[in-house]
């Protein structure tokens, strides 16, 4: 079983590969697309490289859950709403819904798209399997 500072370091990797950054702009706290300048197909990209350094199956959407914003019953007045929230927490336990749950506008979803997300969701898929 590899420890979550083994985890990290593969991820890491993984991220300076797919999005072409140094490994000391990689930490733990930075965000993929505000930090480190990802796009929406790098998404795809992190994902397949995930999924080949670490042996693991990652099923679309399960990772980055896609058009959460879109579904009008999960937004109103630019603000993901209560039951969007919770959503999020269902669809992904790896990320730190709480702390966007404080400013949960819209525009702010994509910071819980952090390398430490990466690593949680690694992590338990790994503990899982």
């Amino acid at each position: 079983m590899a420890s979550r500072d083994e985890i990290f370091e593969k991820v890491q990797e993984t991220l300076v590969d797919a999005l072409g950054v140094d490994d000391d702009e990689v930490t733990e706290e930075a965000t993929l697309v505000d930090d480190l300048g990802a796009e929406s197909i790098d998404f795809l990209d992190i994902v397949f490289r995930l999924e080949k350094n670490f042996g693991i199956k990652i099923p679309r959407g399960e990772l980055f859950p896609e058009n959460l914003a879109a579904d009008a019953s999960f937004v109103d007045d630019g603000k993901v709403t209560a039951e969007g929230i919770a959503t999020l927490k269902e669809k992904m336990p790896h990320a730190d819904i709480d702390s966007f749950a404080n400013d949960p506008k819209v525009e702010n979803i994509q910071s819980l798209f952090t390398v430490n997300m990466i690593t949680n969701f690694v992590e338990n898929k790994l503990n899982a399997g």
